[in-house]
């Protein structure tokens, strides 16, 4: 039986519960009987639903499926072994009486981090741990970054100019000054509606007046984060609607390991800034990113303007897109 290839669906189904699944990781579930065939599939939607693993086997016994003692579980992620806002799905495969179960790689959640493994492990169920480890270790790379490293994963977003600026000196009206096409804009949206939360200046806010918000895709809205250490927006802007919540942050001090020592504690797992240039910057200083999202309007030229931000030296280009005549570059760090 080749583990990879239901490690692999199991990835496919938990990516489905991205930008909804929030605090929980993304979760797939795979259940395979003895012959090979899949009797059973689930992923994890929303905080306080059925994990994965119920759902998977919620779907097997929809399906005619009781009896699972010569079956194998699959699921990218350790199951989880402690009482949340829904029972341990480590003790449900226990119940069930599972042969084996295939995991990709453990959680590192504290109240996790091995036990699950370990509870099944006691109940006489094989484990094996490890396949597709790098894929599944990308796949909850938001997850995994917020219970390791205590702060949300980081992506630095920025669109500029066929050259090099991000915004004129002077606008005519309150709101964003296009760099990109409209195809580009809804790639972002679409970046918007997978990640957590979303974070500018309130300089950007008072020249932009932007929503923040999903309108070009369909998905939840982001978290607006916003740095305002004088405490003086407007309450007429478009970031205090009704669409999503807001979060002002209003230390004196805008350093980037405090706002990141916020956003944890507000149990932020993800952020994408969005700037402006001074804040950019700032996280490209202090060398607090994990991707940095470039987008090149081709045919737009401003002349003069606000430059982009520069550049780290430590980055690997991830990929490069094209969007019609926009160019899309993500990088990483090496």
């Amino acid at each position: 039986m080749d583990h990879n290839i239901y490690m692999q669906r199991c990835l496919q189904l938990a990516a489905n519960g991205l930008g909804t699944s929030y605090p929980n990781p993304l979760v797939g579930s795979v259940i395979v009987d003895a012959s090979g065939k899949i009797i059973g599939e689930g992923f994890h939607l929303k905080a306080g639903q059925p994990h994965a693993e119920v759902n998977a086997i919620a779907h097997a016994e929809s399906c005619g499926h009781s009896d699972f003692s010569k079956a194998f579980i699959y699921v990218n992620l350790e199951p989880c072994s402690h009482h949340g806002k829904t029972p341990p799905c480590a003790s449900l495969i226990i119940e069930k009486g599972f042969k084996k179960v295939i995991v990709g790689t453990l959680d590192p959640h504290e109240k996790v981090a091995g036990q699950g493994v370990q509870l099944l492990e006691e109940a006489g169920i094989a484990v094996e741990v490890g396949f597709l480890r790098t894929e599944c270790n990308e796949l909850n790379k938001r997850f995994f970054t917020y219970h390791r490293h205590k702060r949300p994963y980081i992506i630095l977003k920025w669109a500029e100019s066929a050259d090099c600026f991000i915004a004129p000196l002077e606008k005519e009206e309150q709101k964003p000054v296009w760099i990109t096409n409209e195809y580009s804009r809804q790639r972002v949206h679409q970046l918007r509606a997978q990640e957590q939360s979303i974070l500018v200046g309130a300089k950007t806010v008072l020249d932009d007046n932007p929503s923040l918000t999903v309108r070009d895709w369909c998905g939840e809205n982001p978290i607006r984060i916003i740095l305002d250490s004088r405490n003086d927006l407007p309450e007429n802007l478009n970031v205090f609607n009704d669409q999503s919540t807001t979060q002002i942050l209003r230390r004196k001090s805008n350093e980037v390991s405090v706002i990141l020592e916020d956003l944890f504690h507000l149990n932020i797992q993800s952020v994408i800034v969005e700037g402006g240039l001074t804040t950019l910057q700032e996280f490209i200083k202090a060398g607090s990113w994990d991707e940095i999202h470039q987008y090149m309007g081709a045919q737009v030229y401003l002349k003069e303007g606000i430059p982009a931000p520069q550049l780290p030296s430590n980055i690997s280009m991830k990929s490069r897109e094209l969007i019609q005549n926009d160019v899309l570059k993500i990088f990483t760090k090496v």
